[in-house]
């Protein structure tokens, strides 16, 4: 129930409480999201049709970082303390402003290495969720130590990312490093004190929401890309229509595969969680990149690309694999039977094989279908007690 008329303390939510779902404010935080989502995915694009591999995927996953950790901590937050009165919608709004600056920065970022808007919203995003641990640390009882340990941790290292406009080119790529792994430990230092209360059916409904607009995003951007070749003079429609179905395909085993365990059987600890976290850096980054990569084999097709056609199957089948691997190792290996477990990682594997085929993704589209075929006439093995 809505209490946005007015203030309401902020306590512990009920990691049992029945029939909770993704609020709307919690869906339209993600939208705001995919916005720099997408803009990384397309200079990740220009990036690698440009042959400017290194330095593309560098700045992709430096940027991606951003994006997905602003997300998830906010996400963890909501799970255990979401009040949905005006202040934390107001609070919430402000995490979206920040994470519209840090879009507006991803260009500069990738094109002159000019990270100065972009900390700049990250540093928004998380001093806003800052002011939202310290308000839980207030209503919090036994959990008021790790509220504050979290507001302290997040706080601290925003103040050593400020320092980090200031570092040489040359030492930013360590001190990036360096920050992200002070990031991901203020977590793992909080949690241990006493864990917050996570719901576990809500926090992987969050995770499988945005997994759904990511892989929509997949879908639009390889739409436009084939609408936009098709549009051009020396445009061959077959290559292109070709591309554009088995694109689809793999899109649609992706989700299938995605959502074919339990997923919230695989948080119910702090270390599963703490895995189950942090692996969708790799699933959520493959799955942006794998838009990118469709659009670098039609710009292949229709000679617009630097890279040669074997470099170009690897921009699609290298995130492809590391987005089946990462749902298998997390969610998947748990609940399925040995052949599952033996067919879903190889085929992961398989997929990298694709650049020796002549035709674009037919390969990694034929493996994902026999992966597919395999979790349909072998259902998950449900271990977990809450499952009917």
């Amino acid at each position: 129930m809505s209490h946005v008329n007015r203030l309401v303390p902020m306590q512990p939510r009920d990691p049992d409480e029945p029939h909770r779902a993704a609020s709307t404010l919690e869906l339209f935080f993600d939208l705001v999201f995919v916005v720099a989502v997408s803009i990384a995915a397309v200079e990740l694009h220009h990036a690698l049709t440009e042959d400017h591999v290194r330095d593309g995927v560098v700045t992709y996953l430096l940027v991606f970082f951003g994006i997905w950790w602003a997300w998830m901590n906010f996400t963890w937050f909501a799970t255990s303390f979401d009040t949905d009165d005006w202040l934390y919608r107001v609070t919430t709004f402000v995490q979206m402003i920040g994470v519209l600056v840090l879009a507006a920065g991803i260009h500069d970022a990738y094109a002159d290495r000019d990270f100065r808007l972009l900390v700049a919203g990250y540093v928004v995003m998380r001093v806003a969720l800052v002011s939202q641990w310290l308000r839980a640390a207030r209503g919090a009882g036994d959990r008021r130590a790790t509220a504050l340990t979290y507001a302290g941790g997040i706080a601290a290292v925003q103040a050593l990312w400020l320092l980090f406009l200031l570092l040489p080119d040359d030492l930013q790529l360590a001190a990036f490093f360096v920050l992200a792994l002070l990031e991901v430990a203020v977590p793992v230092v909080a949690e241990r004190r006493a864990t917050t209360p996570w719901h576990p059916h809500h926090v992987t409904e969050r995770y499988g929401l945005f997994t759904l607009i990511l892989l929509g995003e997949s879908l639009l951007a390889s739409s436009n890309a084939v609408i936009e070749a098709l549009n051009g003079d020396e445009a061959e429609l077959g290559p292109l229509l070709l591309i554009a179905l088995l694109a689809f395909v793999v899109t649609a085993a992706l989700w299938w595969i995605y959502f074919w365990p339990p997923h919230h059987a695989a948080i119910r600890g702090l270390r599963q969680s703490l895995r189950y976290g942090y692996t969708h850096y790799f699933v959520f980054a493959a799955a942006g990149a794998f838009s990118a990569g469709v659009e670098v084999e039609i710009d292949v097709l229709t000679h617009h690309s630097k890279l040669s056609e074997t470099a170009a199957s690897f921009t699609v089948t290298i995130p492809v694999a590391i987005f089946v691997l990462g749902i298998w190792w997390i969610a998947i290996r748990d609940h399925a039977v040995p052949v599952v477990n033996a067919v879903v990682p190889l085929g992961a594997l398989l997929v990298l094989l694709d650049p020796v085929i002549p035709v674009p993704i037919t390969l990694t589209t034929a493996i994902m279908v026999v992966i597919v075929v395999v979790l349909v006439l072998r259902p998950p093995v449900m271990r977990d007690p809450d499952h009917a």
